[in-house]
């Protein structure tokens, strides 16, 4: 299947492809160590695939550190199918160990015997800080270890020479995201799935008898978990070791949780991070929090401690794809790699994977705990990183109503208003909305059933309580419409006079929607065909393939041919005839008006006779069902708190002058490009937008399509322009324009 790329280098110059990068002759090593995260096994697969695609032999390395150390059966070398299967796997299959031996320099001189004897000069290192920290230690040691070797005469004077210097790319793999310099490590996500999973079945329960619930999350140094999970849920109180509370924290939070009650809040939830400590660093574990709360206000509390129930099941979509793309990476920088290139760590910003510096990483991760034990909070926070400090803002902002006469009155009123079709995170952006507008003080406006209902005037005023407990639930509370306003134009406008309305935040927009479902796994010899949404953007039905690990993912974007079908067929048909028992085909429902998902079906059932069967499924409209994934509810919250500020910064500028708004920028669409979180005026969206179908008219995603390719054993043009350069910790704080889209 040729694959032609169009997009060119971000430099201007030459686009640098994959083809330029040769692994002949050259040996990987892959393994995981310290704790086990889902995604894992997405990464390893990523690394043997693209490491034998380039040409390379990969190398599973069995139980970390400790298997380097024993060699013999613990260095395998893999193939293409040892990692079949393994993409929705949670854990690490090529299991992870502490290892004691590896901590002296002894067992670090076997370790490099058992790697030079195989030729196995590149590390590719899974694991949390400790790990990548004893890796960069193995590399500046290599050199002075293999002389040693060869005067013991363990390896001869010829190998010293020839494996001269090791080089070793790391990737964080900890549920904790708990690393400086990656906004997401591999597990969180799945992790973040797994609390949420508890936290809204306990909802159902707590509501049931009006109870206090009392939830301890993993992360004995890193709040991540804690806060994000409290953002997500919309938590009453949360307890985190980089911000402690206030002292006379028991007082006021006893305080808000009564109010709650007051206000026929029938649960309260108070998230508490295992590390969680008070401001003279002494442990604030739950039962004490429980304990609390019975003896001062005699609430009937529980508490439920999530241990390891966070680091299992399978991975999410997100952190399939993050493993995917930060595995191919990693064997490309290692490609790249000479013997001045410092270890590096491969990570995420915005929607960009990056090159850092491992031990800057290392130093800053290193940096907050020392903050923290030198009770520097503040610090703490900011060293966490742009994503942490904005999450424990908006959380603060949310959380937290100063009373009415506290609050300065804008005199502006604000309505928000749902349109398109509905979207899982669409409550949590409103609540996210109506709580931002009331704290600037303006006063906040719901528009029920979208234009429709403007036009008809169903519009109210919604206060702080109106919006309690929306962050989880699915759908459109407000209601939506798919009509466009424009034959209500003259009755929304009287709408907006009588409600003197300053501003309107609209949340929707051409159909979105993250919630693939969908994995075929433990059936015999059987191929998948499964029709996503999306209308004619195929971003769906590509992420969805690079999360399921699917062997084409026919898009409206890149036009397809019959030449195209029967090639990927006979390709699933020679894949069929190996150790590999399914297949999986997506389908974006508008991608060709002739080749529709019964076609296509009937086309691989018609030509696999013998070989596979098939069965189709059209995800339909499950897509958009369901509780929102943590990310859609984080996202929703912060974007939707971002353009409350805007609003309210756009406001104030135009108070006192009697001026009405009407230039360009007064109009604007708030979106993720690149790394940035941006304001983009609509006058200048019109011209990047293909109006007939909706879509962009350049699509950032369409530079993975290729990975999906690469990883399905199909021969594919990945530009690698934009990945050679390592940056430095400090680039990400400042940008061209706008702020680091930090999730």
């Amino acid at each position: 299947m040729d694959d032609v790329d169009s997009s060119s280098a971000s430099s201007g110059s030459f686009p640098k492809y994959l083809e330029h990068l040769s692994g002949d002759g050259k040996a990987i090593g892959v393994l995981t160590s310290g704790g086990d995260a889902q995604g894992m096994n997405a990464a390893v697969r990523a690394v043997v695939r693209m490491g034998i695609y380039v040409g390379a032999k990969v190398y599973f390395i069995y139980e970390g550190y400790q298997g380097m150390v024993d060699g013999g059966s613990n260095i395998v070398e893999a193939n293409w199918e040892s990692v079949s299967s393994i993409l929705q796997v949670g854990g690490t299959i090529i299991g992870s160990a502490r290892c004691q031996a590896f901590r002296s320099r002894e067992g670090r001189l076997k370790a490099a015997c058992n790697l030079v004897r195989l030729g196995i000069t590149n590390l590719c290192v899974i694991g949390g800080d400790g790990s990548l920290t004893g890796a960069n230690l193995f590399r500046k040691e290599w050199n002075g270890l293999l002389e040693e070797l060869a005067k013991n005469g363990e390896i001869d004077k010829d190998a010293v020479e020839k494996h001269s210097y090791l080089n070793v790319v790391g990737m964080v793999g900890s549920i904790d995201n708990d690393f400086c310099g990656t906004d997401m490590t591999i597990g969180t996500d799945s992790a973040l799935h797994r609390i949420i999973e508890v936290v809204d079945a306990i909802m159902t329960t707590a509501q049931s008898h009006q109870r206090t619930f009392v939830l301890e999350v993993m992360g004995r140094h890193c709040g991540y978990l804690a806060l994000v999970s409290a953002l997500a849920c919309g938590a009453d109180w949360v307890f985190l070791p980089e911000s402690p509370p206030e002292e006379g924290w028991e007082e006021n939070m006893c305080l808000k949780l009564s109010e709650n009650r007051a206000q026929k809040k029938r649960l309260n939830i108070i998230i508490v991070a295992e590390g969680a400590i008070d401001t003279q660093n002494k442990p604030i574990s739950s039962e004490k929090i429980k304990e609390l709360v019975v003896k001062q206000l005699g609430f009937d509390t529980r508490v439920t401690i999530l241990g390891h129930v966070q680091r299992g099941g399978t991975p999410s979509a997100f952190d399939r794809i993050l493993a995917s793309r930060m595995g191919v990476e990693a064997v490309v920088a290692l490609l790249e790699a000479t013997p001045q290139t410092p270890a590096c760590v491969v990570s995420l910003r915005g929607n960009h994977a990056v090159r850092l510096p491992l031990m800057e990483c290392v130093q800053m991760t290193q940096d907050v705990q020392k903050a923290m034990d030198e009770r520097r909070f503040k610090d703490a926070v900011k060293l966490r990183g742009r994503s942490f400090e904005g999450n424990l803002k908006t959380y603060k902002r949310l959380a937290m109503k100063l009373p009415d006469d506290k609050i300065a009155k804008s005199n502006c009123n604000v309505a928000v208003i749902n349109v398109g079709a509905p979207a899982a995170g669409m409550n949590a952006a409103v609540r996210s909305a109506v709580r931002v507008g009331i704290a600037d003080g303006h006063r906040m406006y719901a528009v029920y059933d979208g234009f429709d209902g403007f036009a008809k005037g169903q519009v109210k005023e919604i206060r702080w309580g109106d919006v309690g407990g929306w962050t989880g639930q699915g759908g459109s509370i407000l209601g939506t419409k798919r009509t466009l306003p424009g034959k209500h134009l003259e009755s929304i406008a009287e709408q907006m006079r009588s409600h003197s309305i300053n501003a309107l935040l609209i949340i929707g927009g051409f159909e979105t929607c993250d919630r693939i479902k969908q994995s075929a796994s433990g059936t015999k010899r059987r191929v998948f065909i499964i029709e996503t949404m999306g209308g004619y953007c195929g971003y769906l039905a590509n992420m969805g393939g690079l999360a399921a690990g699917a062997d084409a993912a026919y898009i409206f974007e890149e036009p397809f041919d019959i030449r195209d079908l029967q090639s990927n067929v006979e390709h699933l048909t020679e894949k069929m005839k190996t150790t590999i028992q399914r297949g999986l085909v997506l389908r974006n429902e508008s991608c060709s008006v002739n080749y529709t998902t019964d076609f296509i079906y009937q086309l691989y059932s018609e030509e696999g006779k013998g070989v596979f069967d098939c069965r189709k499924n059209v995800l339909g409209h499950m897509q958009q069902g369901g509780s929102p994934s943590p990310f859609d509810r984080n996202f929703g919250t912060k974007i939707s708190a971002r353009a409350m500020e805007w609003i309210t910064d756009k406001l104030k500028g135009s108070q006192g002058t009697g001026k009405k708004f009407v230039s360009d920028d007064s109009i604007c669409v708030l979106g993720i490009s690149k790394r940035d979180l941006r304001f983009q005026p609509v006058v200048e969206l019109k011209k990047e937008t293909d109006f007939e179908h909706r879509i962009p008219k350049e699509q950032w995603w369409l530079k993975l399509r290729p990975l999906m390719k690469i990883l399905a054993k199909y021969k594919a043009s990945y530009d690698v322009s934009d990945a050679g350069k390592l940056e430095s910790l400090g680039h990400h704080h400042t940008t061209s324009h706008g702020e680091p889209a930090a999730i």
